[in-house]
């Protein structure tokens, strides 16, 4: 609604303190982000060209508010009005955002090496475990996948993203994928006082 993006351009521009973009650095800054184990993931999504709609590969080093717009609206969860063929199309385009996320060099394949990372922050974010065991944590846990999609799909460098889409294919983004960040949660897309 209308309202909705008046609210997130207020956000926009206290984040970039007033300015007319919004770098890396603005988004250090928001505690409700701090204690999420893909904090990066997440603030780096903002800066990849790719979630900007335009296909480009690369990333920028600031944003302007349309972009922070297209981005946010990934988080968004679906209406009560959208037509089957359409929640289709962007549960598609959700879980590419998603997979563009752990695709850090846009090779179109999540490879061991980049999930051992997504895997080693969300472990080691608990301080319980010290990095060797993540590593193993992460091998095992990209096999399994692996083997699980491999008689389907046949062997591959790591996961492409028909790959990810047929194993997320039952889950169920929508309560899942939101965040929220200077009192905004995006489930609901309102502002808390």
């Amino acid at each position: 609604s209308l309202e909705q993006v008046r609210n997130l351009y207020k956000r926009f521009k206290y984040l970039a303190k007033n300015e007319d973009t919004l770098s890396k650095a603005s988004f250090e800054t928001i505690s409700d982000l701090a204690e999420n184990p893909i904090k990066n993931q997440i603030i780096n999504a903002f800066f990849d060209k790719r979630n900007f709609g335009n296909y480009e590969k690369g990333t920028v080093s600031e944003i302007s508010f349309e972009q922070f717009l297209t981005v946010m609206s990934f988080f968004r969860p679906l209406g009560q009005d959208v037509k089957q063929e359409d929640k289709e199309k962007i549960r598609r385009e959700k879980l590419h955002f998603l997979f563009n996320m752990h695709d850090k060099d846009g090779s179109g394949t999540i490879t061991l090496d980049e999930y051992r990372r997504v895997v080693e922050e969300l472990v080691s974010s608990s301080g319980t475990i010290e990095s060797e065991t993540a590593k193993v944590i992460a091998d095992a846990a990209m096999l399994e996948v692996m083997n699980v999609t491999m008689e389907e799909m046949g062997a591959h460098d790591g996961i492409n993203f028909e790959d990810f889409f047929k194993i997320l294919k039952g889950f169920e983004l929508e309560s899942r994928m939101h965040v929220r960040f200077l009192n905004m949660d995006t489930t609901t897309m309102n502002c808390r006082k």
